[in-house]
């Protein structure tokens, strides 16, 4: 009779143990904080969320505000109905008309590519040199940018999905459609947050003139903060 006891009370206990285990992690990840950055412009200000999925380039992020980092630093790169871009260090003395877009901060960000976060309006992403020199697709240490786009029907959508081998879900192709984005980015730049406030300050930063390298002719600066929710 004990012998049969016992190897059940081991599968009881180990079992119990794992689902105790199981539990604790769903609560650990329902409870992680969610960190949101406020960026302030001339234009208004947006306040992003950061993803706790790509928890390199939120933690990178985070250092560089929480350094001053991107304060009085410029969207230098601005093109309409695609993206608007910032971050380079170099942007912060720059003269008028100096190109900008090479400035780093001596090291890469591993890529992380999380299904379900994608290159819709508002969208949070992660600069990098091409694939020629970075085949890894790592990120750059602190350049940015934030999506604009434009809507794409389900015919267009198709066409990026068989071009760059890719599958929407339904949710996400809804997305595109009526909020709109970037899909040819997808699965090559990574997404590690989403603006939750200001989206309109996007469309009035990518919609000022412009100079050789997309570069606005008059400077755009920023400054961010993180705030506590």
């Amino acid at each position: 009779m004990m012998t049969k006891k016992i190897p059940f009370l081991l599968f009881f206990l180990l079992f119990s143990l794992f689902s105790f285990a199981q539990s604790g992690v769903k609560q650990s990840s329902s409870t992680e904080k969610v960190f949101y950055v406020k960026i302030e412009t001339s234009y208004g200000d947006m306040v992003v969320k950061l993803y706790n999925e790509t928890p390199l380039h939120r933690d990178n992020f985070i250092k560089l505000v929480k350094e001053g980092t991107y304060d009085g630093l410029l969207f230098h790169r601005v093109i309409n109905q695609f993206m608007i871009q910032g971050g380079d260090p170099k942007s912060r003395t720059a003269k008028p008309g100096q190109m900008l877009g090479d400035g780093e901060l001596g090291y890469t960000i591993p890529a992380e590519f999380v299904p379900g976060l994608f290159h819709k309006k508002g969208a949070l992403a992660a600069a990098r040199q091409g694939d020629e020199v970075n085949p890894k697709k790592a990120s750059s240490s602190c350049q940015f940018y934030i999506v604009q786009g434009t809507t794409w029907d389900a015919n267009r959508l198709k066409m990026v999905e068989q071009r760059m081998g890719k599958s929407y879900t339904p949710e996400e192709a809804e997305v595109y459609a009526t909020l709109g984005g970037t899909p040819f980015l997808d699965g090559d730049y990574t997404v590690f947050g989403e603006v939750v406030e200001g989206m309109e300050v996007i469309d009035k930063i990518a919609a000022v003139p412009c100079g050789p390298m997309d570069r606005p002719v008059e400077d755009v600066k920023m400054k961010m903060s993180i705030i506590e929710k």
